[in-house]
């Protein structure tokens, strides 16, 4: 049986003792004022064991980690007919890229995008009468804690300064992807990428995901098998943007970033772990918890591959 609280203590404090690159997402003034130095590692597995070292229940803004969970709502709701909206294919670019939606006509590359989940929002004003309300309840549900909310200072934030997306719904809306009013799915969308939640509620959130769809006491079923299966599949080639392809290599696992310093990744049927560092690289994902999940797959052999 793998030793993994021995495995996370030894790699978290091995990571301390080396400098952590880059910089927080100071684009973002309330991000800015996240101390730097934090970082917490959470690991829950599908038979309800828990791991956890350093600063594991503090909590931070998930951000773009959200993405996953608007898609699942939306592909529970519109199966395959999603795929009309937003496609599946890694995109090669930034997260905040608007530059392949006039050759693709609106269709932005994939959900994880800025762009995709801005259509993904859309959609969720299409087929809900209050989606914000929605997917706080769905993480209240599959992480079993009732106390996950939102930041409104972090949304307000956002909201001030958030130019780019601005434009990106704008000119998904002018290429006719967006339904809704822009501001609606503006709204939104930050609204759920200020999410508050520690590792250990996105680790048991994301269980769902290394459990076939169903929940840890099984009883609620969020996706059936063939759209867990998809969902991973799109975390693996999309869900660290233009490195994505460097973190299945060096990682082995499906998984999503969000510029709020969290990494989530999971191992179907086994177990899902939640990493927290707040310095980014230059593409926008955490330093260390890059390092950190490296590092895990190779000592534990652990992977998809």
């Amino acid at each position: 049986m793998t030793d993994y609280q021995t495995i996370i203590e030894q790699i978290h404090n091995d990571l301390l003792k080396h400098k952590s690159y880059g910089e927080v997402a100071a684009y973002i003034p309330e991000l800015a004022m996240v101390d730097a130095e934090k970082f917490g590692v959470c690991l829950s597995t599908i038979d309800g064991q828990i791991y956890h070292v350093g600063d594991w229940q503090e909590h931070f803004s998930i951000q773009s980690i959200v993405k996953v969970m608007l898609l699942s709502m939306a592909y529970t709701k519109l199966g395959g007919q999603l795929w009309q909206r937003v496609g599946v294919e890694p995109s090669g670019t930034p997260f905040n890229s608007l530059g392949t939606l006039e050759h693709d006509n609106g269709i932005p590359r994939n959900p994880f995008s800025n762009a995709g989940a801005l259509v993904v929002c859309d959609v969720l004003l299409d087929v809900y009468d209050d989606p914000k309300q929605a997917i706080l309840e769905m993480f209240r549900d599959i992480s079993g804690d009732p106390g996950i909310e939102f930041d409104p200072v972090v949304a307000a934030s956002e909201k001030a300064t958030g130019y780019r997306n601005v434009a990106l719904v704008n000119f998904l809306r002018s290429l006719g992807n967006i339904n809704n009013h822009v501001e609606q799915v503006f709204n939104l969308y930050l609204d759920c990428c200020s999410i508050s939640m520690n590792s250990e509620q996105l680790a048991r959130s994301f269980l769902v995901y290394a459990n076939n769809g169903k929940t840890l006491d099984g009883q609620t079923q969020l996706l059936n098998s063939s759209q867990t299966k998809r969902m991973n599949a799109i975390m693996l080639t999309c869900g660290f943007y233009d490195e994505a392809g460097d973190f299945a290599y060096q990682v082995g696992l499906p998984g999503k970033s969000g510029v709020g310093g969290g990494i989530v990744a999971v191992l179907p049927k086994h177990f899902s772990i939640a990493v927290w560092s707040p310095r980014l690289n230059e593409k926008g994902n955490s330093y260390r918890g890059l390092k950190f999940l490296e590092r895990f797959t190779s000592a534990t052999g652990e992977s998809i591959f």
